[in-house]
């Protein structure tokens, strides 16, 4: 989308086949691919209202009436709203390509592109030749397009594996379950990774899920966010707050799921195995509290979230001459180039691009510009945030500790943090599902280079609206920012992220890092 939108304003004459194959359930959506539809959009708005159910209850230790009654929620509502939003951006959308000289394709006739045009084809494509696409549109009618150059920009689908009897049938995965006509009920979640771009799959769903009140547990076969740049000890946190709130956590393999009589899902586990200890010097062991593992056990819902597959198998590009990994991503050069020079691809289908919606734009924008402008201009991919929307966010750019010390040597790092109370949630006395106060919710931490004049390689925050505090320090990465430059800043307060600027213990003189008083995350 964000590539024919800049090659049309530059002139270009662009055609777009866009087509959504249904999900495994059959769920099926609009113009905008993954993250308007079923990806980081709606999964936000669902993590928003489940932050709502907690704030209602902060809402009267601070003083409002809510007539004592507990609140309920209408998941017909909820989804309604949401969807009520994808499809106010799917109009967007469109009046974006109007804006940049839409014409549509109707019934089988052929249009002929003009400059500064796009021509949108709801039509499902696969390549015949290096420069020959064709087409079947939802209608049924049939053509084919050739063009000097094409883009492969079909991002990726949820897997779910062929090989445990019964997931393929009866579990959703992302693609369903933010339209689901019904509320999910008790849910199990399979996986716990993260995967960027549509957001994260196993603990961003479990955590909403569990803050609207559904009964929830996740089921992780090795250790959750265990990508390097996760720094470890943030996982922990992360899922540590999580298992307070009331998600529990199995270290187990589904084997099978059976759908009962009654519709529910039973589900068959063994124990997974303990992962190996870590190696890095200073590596953090994994804490997650895990409970026991049942033989069987069940659910009302099964929502899969083990990783994604580059969208490519049906594409023909082979017909193409196309390069195509064993895993179905596209390798490509430094200026998008797949092995055939005027076959480009961009987004989650390239072969290690980050899986994040801005670093696809981003990288059609400037492919765009080198086709159809003077510009010469590449993306560059080091030092991309991310945020992982849990109930409290994890926010991070940069390197994790045990990456630093990996890629550095241990000698050469060093590491200051944090952990204090967000002021607000002491006031008013969140508590676990445990009755405990939810102390130490908040985690700052800063992973810097010795030898550099402590220049900083690694931000990661773990707290409220992580995500909103992760941007600007991303760009202080950028700049070459050091230990010193965040010593000199002088915070907003009271705030959570004012811990950057006051972050005084080093790890490795093993002192207590766990403010004690304050005001959030500075000092009164």
């Amino acid at each position: 989308m964000a590539a024919a939108r800049q090659a049309a304003q530059l002139g270009g004459e662009v055609a777009i086949l866009d087509f959504v194959k249904p999900s495994t359930q059959g769920t099926s959506w609009s113009l905008g691919g993954t993250c308007v539809n079923v990806g980081c959009v709606p999964k936000k708005l669902m993590h928003y209202a489940a932050l709502c159910r907690e704030q209602l209850a902060d809402a009267t230790a601070l003083g409002w009436d809510t007539a004592g009654r507990a609140p309920s929620l209408d998941w017909k509502a909820l989804v309604q709203r949401v969807q009520d939003h994808v499809k106010k951006l799917n109009v967007s959308y469109r009046r974006g390509l109007d804006a940049a000289g839409l014409r549509r394709l109707r019934g089988g006739e052929t249009l002929r592109l003009s400059e500064g045009s796009v021509t949108y084809y709801n039509a499902l494509a696969r390549f015949v030749g290096p420069n020959e696409v064709a087409f079947r549109t939802a209608r049924g009618a049939e053509g084919t397009l050739t063009a000097p150059a094409i883009v492969v920009a079909t991002g990726g689908r949820p897997r779910v594996p062929r090989e445990v009897p019964g997931a393929l049938q009866h579990a959703i995965t992302s693609d369903d379950v933010f339209s689901l006509p019904g509320p999910p009920g008790k849910t199990l979640c399979v996986g716990g990774a993260y995967i960027s771009g549509a957001s994260e799959r196993g603990l961003g769903c479990a955590g909403f899920l569990t803050g609207l009140g559904f009964e929830t547990a996740v089921a992780v076969r090795s250790r959750p966010l265990r990508a390097e740049a996760f720094d470890k000890q943030c996982v922990n946190k992360v899922v540590d707050l999580m298992a307070r709130q009331g998600t529990r956590f199995l270290r187990a393999a589904v084997e099978r799921v059976e759908r009962r009589q009654d519709g529910r899902l039973d589900v068959h586990f063994a124990a997974a195995p303990e992962p190996a200890a870590d190696a890095e010097a200073g590596a953090e062991p994994d804490t997650t509290r895990y409970s026991s593992v049942p033989p069987v056990e069940t659910f009302d819902t099964v929502l899969y979230a083990t990783g994604r597959s580059a969208d490519t198998e049906r594409l023909g590009l082979a017909a193409a001459g196309v390069v195509v990994g064993e895993d179905g991503k596209i390798p490509v050069d430094d200026g998008d180039a797949t092995s055939v020079p005027h076959i480009y691809a961009i987004g989650d289908v390239v072969e290690g691009s980050p899986e994040l919606t801005p670093t696809a734009v981003r990288s059609g924008e400037l492919l765009m510009s080198r086709l159809f402008g003077a510009s010469t201009a590449r993306a560059d991919f080091n030092l991309v945030p991310s945020t992982v929307f849990t109930p409290f966010e994890y926010g991070r750019v940069g390197m994790s500790e045990e990456q630093a010390r990996r890629v550095h040597g241990s000698e050469n790092i060093e590491v200051f943090l944090s952990e204090h109370d967000t002021l607000e949630l002491g006031a008013v006395g969140r508590v676990g599902r445990d009755g405990r106060a939810l102390e130490g919710n908040v985690l700052a931490k800063l992973v810097c280079h010795r030898g550099e004049g402590m220049r900083v390689l690694g931000v990661h925050f773990v707290g409220p609206a992580a995500g909103e505090v992760t941007q600007g320090f991303a760009l202080a990465l950028r700049l070459g920012a050091t230990k010193r430059d965040f010593d000199e800043l002088i915070g907003i307060h009271p705030t959570d992220a004012e811990a950057f600027a006051q972050l005084r213990v080093a790890k490795s003189s093993r002192e207590e890092w766990k403010s004690v008083g304050g005001c959030g995350g500075g000092t009164c």
